[in-house]
């Protein structure tokens, strides 16, 4: 299993949403690529990113924030918030290795489908879930598209990584249910990801025995606020 830091980026920095609502935001930190440095100290090997202004507008104003904690840490960068193919040459060409599509996934399979073609595995989708359906534009709209449905769909049309979040508990340091984690481990063959807070590591180990396939596809990303706030 690997485990993915994760830096929220709103205007430059390293911030951290309460659920979905983009008014309780906290800094944490002024300059991301220091978050990152600081993660690859304590070990890690990877960072998931996410452009929280590109989530909900669509632009890349981070775009440069990006790929200076790429060429500065060489971790292994994902980085979500995309929804042009432009975009996504762009940040292959930087060397980020992997992008992440959301809404672009949701509204547009023939971009989706393309982007596959094109980049193979180095394009998952994020699939951010509330009350079972699909939610898009940086969390602010729920869909009537069900989530696993969903994620059915993304397995047949060839996407390899999956990244589940169920907005409900992300923020708030709680973590996906044992019931949500075998559904997604069991169902899916293409590797999945259930983001969660400090929390999960229960919740990791609870199912661990009776779920053994979902090790390999479950990767739990602490954030910027588990590292920096007052759950560390």
């Amino acid at each position: 299993m690997r485990i993915y830091p994760a830096i929220d980026l709103f205007g430059g920095k390293a911030v951290r949403l309460y659920k979905d609502d983009y008014n309780q935001m906290t800094v944490y930190i002024e300059n991301p690529v220091e978050t990152a440095l600081d993660f690859k100290r304590q070990g890690a090997g990877c960072v998931h990113l996410v452009d929280l202004d590109g989530a909900r507008s669509g632009e890349t104003p981070n775009l440069e924030t990006v790929c200076r904690i790429k060429a500065e840490t060489q971790l292994f960068c994902e980085v979500g918030g995309v929804r042009s193919m432009d975009v996504v040459a762009r940040y292959a060409e930087a060397g980020l290795d992997r992008v992440i599509l959301g809404t672009a996934a949701v509204n547009d399979p023939d971009f989706l489908r393309s982007a596959v073609h094109a980049y193979g595995d180095k394009i998952a989708v994020s699939v951010d879930i509330r009350d079972g359906c699909v939610a898009v534009k940086g969390w602010t709209e729920k869909t009537c598209v069900d989530a696993f449905c969903f994620c059915e769909k993304m397995q047949d049309m060839g996407v390899e990584t999956l990244i589940c979040t169920d907005i409900s508990r992300d923020g708030p340091c709680r973590a996906p249910t044992c019931r949500s984690i075998r559904r997604w481990a069991n169902g899916l063959q293409c590797v999945s990801s259930l983001p969660a807070a400090r929390a999960a590591s229960r919740i990791l180990f609870a199912c661990s025995k009776p779920c053994p396939g979902w090790t390999r596809g479950l990767l739990p990303p602490f954030s910027t606020s588990e590292r920096y706030g007052s759950t560390i």
